[in-house]
């Protein structure tokens, strides 16, 4: 009989390299946002092929300080994919616009285009797509939707103006590394959102940073000000900037917000940023050793890697084909029985109190229900070994009936 193991879900991946990088910045007497993080901006932006990067304490905290660089808010309409963590949509509410959720194409985790593009109306003035588990959505489709209905488009600040169309606001909080026909994630929608969470393939523990493709006629250095100013007070210079002899004196532009990134966080990015091209091909070797391994089991996993899609990785979502929620609910169980700590990704936001209370019904999104009701996701993370994969699979191809 196979040795019982326990595998956790979704463990950090911390090397003593990330510790000793944790300790100098401690020794250094600068733990707040200074240079680790705006080198780490500066390598997220080279490795997104963008011009620039901000870091800020959430990928939430990315998705909304957008919204607000935008002036999106009361009157406007953002639409978000009902299959998604509660993130992508909150942010919507923070700012004062009306949601509007849309359903999952037919046996897709991604948004339904053709419900996306009747979802538009002349109050849209965002979308936000989910690359979810690591896959990126289609945004060559999103952007030529948008381009289609710019006619109804009506612009209310110089951004949006100089936009000229529905902002695409990527929530690629899975998708850090991901490409779609070649191209990175950040390098695609017009704003792209990451995780560095602690469960992400790159964590600095809480993080999240911001990417964004040059808009014609608008200064890229102007918009990370704006950032900067949205992310810390509205104050005009931060305490890195404020050690400068004589330079105490500071302004307050706005009554903004705080959600800035420290360096003690950057430094654990930037040492797990050196490290991650390692780390995404220890997570697809993981992928094709759990494909191999299911292969003959009557389920259906997420496909992460195809001419078109290389994904980060991040999650391993399976449907148990012909199974419904009760018998899904249960194999969580077993499987934690046998020591193996399993999820789901998601649980629709109509099925949520809040957005049940906000007038949302999981029966107007049927897709999502169908993709949530028999959706497992096995544990993908960088700290399995072989080993472990084979049990998690092993218990898993025992269980299945």
């Amino acid at each position: 009989m196979t040795k019982k193991l326990n595998i956790p879900f979704s463990p950090p991946d911390i090397t003593e390299e990330e510790i000793q990088a944790v300790a100098e910045v401690m020794r250094s007497g600068w733990i707040t946002t200074g240079p680790k993080t705006k080198q780490f901006e500066k390598e997220i932006a080279a490795y997104c092929h963008t011009q620039k990067a901000v870091c800020m304490n959430s990928a939430t905290a990315c998705l909304e300080m957008t919204l607000r660089l935008f002036g999106i808010g009361e009157g406007d309409e953002v639409i978000v994919p009902a299959y998604t963590y509660t993130a992508s949509a909150s942010v919507v509410c923070h700012v004062g616009a009306t949601l509007k959720l849309v359903d999952c194409a037919p046996g897709s985790f991604h948004l339904d285009y053709d419900a996306l593009e009747q979802a538009v109306t002349e109050k849209t003035k965002a979308i936000i797509p989910v690359d979810i588990a690591g896959v990126m959505v289609d945004y060559d489709r999103i952007r030529a939707l948008a381009e289609r209905k710019k006619a109804l488009f009506h612009p209310a600040s110089p951004l949006q103006e100089a936009l000229g169309r529905i902002l695409i606001l990527a929530d690629s909080a899975h998708g850090f590394g991901a490409k779609r026909n070649g191209k990175m994630s950040g390098e695609c929608a017009d704003f792209t959102s990451f995780s560095f969470h602690a469960v992400k393939n790159l964590t600095t523990a809480e993080g999240g940073g911001l990417v964004w493709r040059d808009i014609p006629g608008v200064d890229n250095e102007e918009l990370y000000h704006k950032l900067m100013l949205l992310s810390l007070h509205g104050q005009s210079k931060d305490a890195l900037a404020k050690t400068k002899l004589g330079a105490w004196e500071y302004d307050i532009i706005g009554t903004y917000y705080k959600c800035n990134m420290t360096d003690i966080m950057a430094a654990v990015g930037l040492v797990q940023f050196a490290r991650y091209p390692k780390l995404l091909a220890r997570r697809k070797e993981i992928i094709e050793r759990y494909n191999k391994g299911l292969a003959k089991l009557p389920v259906e996993a997420l496909t992460h890697f195809d001419d078109t899609v290389t994904s980060s990785g991040h999650l391993y979502l399976v449907r148990l084909t012909g199974k419904g929620e009760e018998y899904r609910n249960d194999m969580i169980t077993r499987m934690a029985e046998n020591g193996v700590a399993c999820n789901v990704h998601f649980k629709p936001l109509p099925m949520h109190t809040a957005y049940k209370n906000l007038g949302f019904h999981i029966e107007d999104f049927p897709n999502a229900y169908e993709m949530y009701h028999n959706e497992i996701t096995l544990p993908l993370h960088t700290c399995l070994t072989d080993e472990q994969a084979d049990y998690v699979i092993d218990t898993f191809c025992s269980l299945v009936k």
